[in-house]
């Protein structure tokens, strides 16, 4: 039996009390989905800044009436440290996905990114530490990596950051290791590498590459690759996502606290052959569509070149052990992007 199968099936048999922050955004939606199909209690924490309450509306059309009615919403924000004393009253585990994401964002607005990833998080550390929580799971970023040339990825080998963004998701695990030193706080981060699938947002000035190139491909709009397309990630489905936060959170190993670790699937892909890989798709669903090939552009300032994990720390020590590859997660996401794009408000 896979690992992770066997801690949902100790979760279903004795549920537990969540908390999620950013649970109407992307990957806080599919966290909130998984737990309540797992019968488990959760309070959701969100501002609605880049979350969507037609993800948490998704969701509730997913579960069972009963499922859903253990979920409770707090309408808040991560800023004010009342509020995340409240959400982390009496819970067991705290998965903290709120966050400003996008480096361009950052860039451009340095001060709001600062206050909601690095003031944000430590609110969320100090109501976690005063619940006594037994783990706190945050989103750490790959970013974190910068300018270090090394490949594979390797936890404890980082450069410097390239971006606002990527310095906050480095503090956030320098706070992390000190409330660990200092409280004895139960900490994980995890260093997300390019997370994709269903309700990833394809709005908005900074759109993750993914769900953009879906929209636009669907649209018959162009699709921009910045520089010369052999720019590389290792694009990670959310449900292998999923699988590492629970498998964090739940984890029994005796070394597995106060560490960061990589999550992804392992594989690298450039843009040139996600281009591709997501063309084929729609042309199988919609093989009458014209899709249009890229148009090429300059470089954005603060990306990072190639990005490949090495995931053996997170199996070794979390018994992580992605499902999904880039392909079969495609396959998911195409399905999903078809039927749902221009549907939600």
């Amino acid at each position: 039996m896979h690992p992770y199968e066997k801690v949902q099936q100790m979760l279903t048999r004795s549920p537990k009390k969540w908390v999620v922050t950013g649970v109407a955004g992307f990957i806080g939606s599919n966290l909130l989905e998984t737990l309540l199909r797992l019968d488990q209690t959760v309070i959701g924490l969100d501002n609605f800044s880049t979350g969507h309450r037609h993800n948490l509306q998704d969701v509730q059309n997913l579960v069972s009436n009963e499922q859903w009615n253990r979920f409770t919403l707090i309408d808040g924000d991560i800023r004010d440290i009342s509020t995340c004393h409240s959400a982390c009253n009496g819970v067991d585990y705290v998965l903290h996905e709120a966050a400003l994401g996008s480096v361009p964002r950052s860039i451009e607005d340095p001060l709001t990114t600062n206050a909601n990833n690095i003031s944000g998080f430590l609110n969320m550390l100090v109501a976690a530490r005063d619940a006594e929580v037994q783990r706190f799971v945050y989103a750490a970023s790959s970013s974190t990596y910068g300018d270090h040339p090394g490949l594979p990825k390797v936890e404890d080998q980082i450069g410097k950051p390239l971006s606002p963004y990527a310095v906050t998701k480095y503090v956030n695990e320098l706070y992390a290791d000190v409330f660990a030193r200092t409280y004895g706080f139960k900490a994980i981060g995890l260093r997300y590498f390019n997370i994709f699938g269903r309700r990833q947002d394809p709005q908005g000035a900074y759109a993750a590459v993914m769900p953009k190139w879906f929209a636009s491909m669907l649209n018959q709009e162009t699709v921009y690759i910045n520089g010369d397309g052999e720019t590389s990630r290792d694009f990670c489905y959310i449900d292998n996502c999923v699988q590492a936060n629970i498998m964090a959170a739940t984890a029994t190993h005796p070394d597995a606290g106060n560490q960061v670790y990589n999550v992804a699937f392992g594989e690298r892909t450039t843009l040139n052959e996600l281009f591709a890989l997501i063309r084929d798709r729609i042309n199988a669903l919609h093989p009458e569509l014209p899709i249009a090939d890229p148009v090429y552009r300059d470089f954005r300032p603060g990306d990072v070149r190639h990005s490949l994990a090495d995931i053996t720390k997170a199996h070794n020590l979390l018994g992580y052990e992605p499902k999904f590859s880039v392909r079969s997660g495609l396959d998911t996401t195409a399905a999903w992007y078809v039927a749902t794009l221009g549907k939600k408000d």
